[in-house]
């Protein structure tokens, strides 16, 4: 193709960039924000303070289409968390740590704005991209196809006629918020069916500064399932670039971290393993608490409408977003990019609708989803949609959740699955339900055999 034009320079719209460098003489970023915010958040990413986590096959992704990625971003500061550093916690207990995964590379924990620097410096030292700053303001559509975009320089008078770029394939990474269905429907065209799931996540993240006198803790995660005597609450600390820890906590509904220091220290020695509160207590605390809230969980089902421009697609969140406490968000992104290359490679008609790709993204956005949903309803104030059966899932996956515990095999199959490297169908699989059912018999057994 001629040119291509990506809508947000977010993580989705710099790797999807990166994939049409091989593909089109050249990309055109549209971006609003500034051009280089270096290691500060983007104010077009307002969750971008929190804390984020590149699952491994993310990681894989990056390594993929920037070879070197995990040694360079190692060199500029990127932490390695130490297996004896690394904690999980589940109602309070804690965990085997989970299997190492072969051939997942090395593990990196950094902020979300470090990951984001290194992957644009990457991209753009590419010849023929480009970053052009200005704010989208449509689709422009000639025919069945999307032929370019139109858009407004940053700096430029409301006033002034919005600058038009011709495109032979328009990319939609505009985020959660993406206003790519609104302007289908002002041009004929029907919005994608959105499915929602009201979460009403409440989170609250403050940085702190390392001390090993304190902790030598490089990775927690702590998880409370909801329960008729538990309340269901996630936190999380990494260790992260510049000799700093970034620590997280979470509540649902009514349950809501606020920006006082004193509350959020509070909280975390009440509701969270000792850790956070030695952390949020004693350590220099870098910075404000910053809170965010998510209503809802939401997917754009892309790949049901019968008609859909040619020469138009969608990444990243523009197309699905999760729970963010489940990690999922950039790694999603890694993978759709993946999709999109799989799709050019193929050499598809780009004057026909990207068929193959929505089905290609949808099995990635299925397997997300699938994760982190099942979990949220659990939840006490969500109320679906439920899966077809969903109870009998719910009581297997708890079983295998379980069993992950004393069982080797299941606790790799199950990290598998939790860091996007397997689909959850493999844990349906009947020599994993047969392994589980056997481990809690042998578990069983040793409780009655103590009990004597």
């Amino acid at each position: 193709m001629g040119r291509a034009v990506v809508l947000g320079a977010s993580m989705a719209g710099l790797l999807a960039a990166r994939v049409l460098s091989d593909h089109a003489e050249e990309v055109v970023v549209i971006e609003r924000d500034a051009a280089d915010t270096g290691y500060e958040p983007r104010p077009g990413v307002p969750q971008g303070s929190q804390v984020h986590a590149l699952l491994p096959a993310g990681q894989v992704q990056l390594e993929r289409w920037f070879p070197g990625f995990a040694e360079e971003a190692l060199a500029a500061g990127a932490v390695v968390p130490s297996p004896s550093g690394t904690r999980m916690y589940v109602n309070g207990v804690l965990q085997p740590p989970p299997q190492r995964i072969a051939g997942s590379g090395i593990a990196l924990v950094t902020t979300r704005p470090f990951l984001e620097a290194m992957v644009r410096r990457r991209t753009t030292a590419i010849a023929n991209i480009r970053i052009v700053h200005g704010r989208a303001e449509g689709v422009v559509f000639t025919g069945d196809r999307a032929t370019g975009v139109r858009y407004r320089p940053t700096g430029e008078s409301a006033d002034a006629h919005a600058t038009i770029q011709p495109a032979d394939l328009v990319v939609d990474a505009m985020g959660r918020s993406s206003r790519l269905s609104d302007w289908l429907e002002e041009n004929g065209w029907v919005r994608p069916p959105m499915q929602r799931m009201p979460i009403k996540l409440n989170y609250a993240t403050a940085m702190f500064r390392r001390d090993e006198q304190i902790s030598d803790i490089s990775v927690v995660v702590s998880q409370t399932r909801p329960a008729a005597d538990r309340v269901a609450r996630i936190g999380g600390i990494n260790a992260v670039e510049d000799n700093r820890w970034i620590m997280l906590i979470s509540g649902y509904a009514n349950d809501r971290p606020s920006r006082d220091p004193a509350e959020f220290a509070a909280r975390c020695r009440r509701d969270f393993p000792s850790v956070f509160g030695d952390i949020a207590e004693q350590a220099e605390m870098l910075g404000d608490v910053i809170t965010y809230h998510q209503a809802d969980s939401r997917r754009r089902e892309f790949h049901e409408l019968e008609r859909f421009p040619a020469g138009l697609v969608a990444i990243g969140d523009a197309v699905a977003s999760f729970n963010p406490v489940y990690g999922q968000g950039m790694t999603s992104a890694a993978l759709h990019a993946s999709c999109l290359s799989a799709y050019l490679r193929g050499e598809p008609r780009l004057d026909e609708p990207a068929r193959e790709y929505f089905d290609k993204v949808r099995v990635v956005v299925d397997a997300a989803w699938q994760v982190s949903t099942l979990a949220d309803l659990a939840l006490p104030h969500v109320d679906g949609p439920y899966p077809p059966g969903y109870a009998l899932i719910s009581k297997l996956g708890d079983m295998v959740l379980a069993m992950s515990a004393v069982d080797p095999e299941i606790n790799r199959r199950m990290s598998m699955v939790t860091t996007m490297l397997a689909h959850p169908s493999t844990l349906a699989r009947p020599s994993t339900l047969v392994r589980a059912v056997g481990a809690r018999l042998r578990t069983g057994l040793r409780s009655r055999a103590s009990a004597r």
